[in-house]
């Protein structure tokens, strides 16, 4: 029997035996990859057209990004923030001048920057702004996605990401997102900031409304609130710029990056500010051991350095209007709605055709590689280095897949 010589379904079998099930990832398993292009145990190759949540941007194994890692790696990996390593101030300065900003803090994950960006919005607020002591409060919008720490999942409105965590911690107003009334009605006293992701990835790739994000800009300033940007997924290049704020010329007092910054080879986030926001802090009040260290900040430097030149937020942008005709032609023949910003698109099949995940085991046999969310939904995010033709492909194979 053939399916005897396959090594797949055996490795699937273990990962179900000798794991916790958090995820319930799609039967396949992925030995190597390059660019666009993954491929399994068994040679079958795939077109990834999710990019690790937009951690590879840069595709897979990008050749800049994999020779500094080597070369970091054969001088220095690890040094802790006790003491400062040779590529620490580069990395900085040039991921603040790409955000605007004056100063970077260096962390690890995604939900690591919120966790950093919600303790220096409330020690702002308690020292700059002068709320009352431990009275502090944020606005959230609803259906966000900002991690899956206690704190975070406090403030989800997501039962799966937030039940039995509990108890949940204080100091977090949920409001619709989209809705500028209801945010700004909720900002009182002592609210120190609004979190937001411009673009709600996990919730299928949802575009505020227009007019959002700049009203959004406005109440804060008004009001003398922070505006945080988690900018973790939409950021680096994903939209068609650099950052998805800047599609309607908004700067927020606070980027909170992650994902693709470690070009999809080590875990690398960090948190932007100006000084007057940033330099609450002090030491021994926040910290990683890793964050910032010589590997990290070695790969994010030649991150940073590819984002300067415009050629990935210019192929993001080209390509992304390439994915949206092709997405859109499909509309009445089984998409019900496409939603599309740079090489990003929340696709949403007639739910009477088939749920996202059966749409995503189908896409797989067909050798496309998307995630699904929230029932019928698909999201694709490929890496930024897609090719035109590879577009086409996978639109080709979506259209497939809603052909039954």
């Amino acid at each position: 029997m053939i399916e005897d010589m396959l090594r797949t379904p055996s490795a699937v079998r273990d990962a179900e035996r000798y794991t916790a099930h958090n995820y319930h990832p799609l039967p396949v398993v992925i030995s190597s990859a390059e660019g666009a292009w993954l491929t399994d145990v068994d040679g079958r190759r795939y077109l990834d057209c999710l990019a690790g949540y937009s951690a590879l941007n840069f595709g897979h194994r990008h050749p800049t990004l994999v020779r500094a890692a080597h070369e970091q790696l054969d001088r220095l990996t690890l040094t802790s923030r006790a003491f400062i390593h040779d590529q620490f101030a580069d990395f900085c300065r040039e991921l603040a001048a790409l955000c605007g900003k004056d100063l970077v803090l260096p962390m690890n994950t995604g939900a690591e920057a919120v966790e950093t960006g919600i303790k220096v919005a409330r020690k702002w607020g308690y020292q700059v702004k002068k709320v009352t002591p431990g009275q502090a409060n944020i606005i959230v919008a609803d259906g966000n996605f900002h991690g899956r720490t206690t704190t975070i999942v406090s403030f989800s409105t997501d039962d799966d990401a937030r039940a039995d965590f509990g108890p949940y911690t204080p100091g977090f107003t949920v409001v619709p997102y989209g809705d500028l009334a209801a945010l700004e009605a909720a900002i009182d006293e002592n609210t120190v900031a609004v979190l937001l992701e411009p673009i709600q990835g996990e919730q299928g790739v949802v575009l505020p409304p227009e007019g959002y994000l700049p009203g959004v800009r406005r109440v804060c300033t008004d009001r003398n609130v922070l505006f945080i940007a988690d900018e973790i997924q939409s950021g680096l290049g994903r939209t068609g710029r650099t950052f998805a704020c800047d599609h309607e010329g908004v700067v927020p007092d606070m980027y909170l990056l992650g994902k693709a910054l470690g070009g999809g080879i080590v875990p690398v986030s960090a948190v932007a500010a100006d000084a007057d926001v940033l330099g609450v802090l002090r030491p021994g009040q926040h910290g990683s051991t890793f964050g910032g260290n010589p590997l990290a900040c070695a790969v994010a430097t030649e991150v940073v350095r590819l984002l300067a030149t415009g050629e990935f937020q210019r192929r993001s942008a080209e390509l992304g209007e390439r994915l949206r005709a092709g997405l859109e032609g499909l509309l009445g023949s089984g998409l019900v709605a496409v939603r599309v910003r740079g090489l990003w698109a929340g696709v949403d099949i007639d739910p009477a055709l088939m749920t996202g995940r059966q749409a995503c085991e189908r896409l797989m046999e067909r050798g496309v590689l998307a995630k699904d969310t929230h029932g019928s939904t698909i999201r694709l995010a490929p890496p930024l280095v897609i090719t035109s033709d590879e577009i086409d492909h996978a639109v080709a194979q979506v259209a497939a897949v809603l052909a039954g």
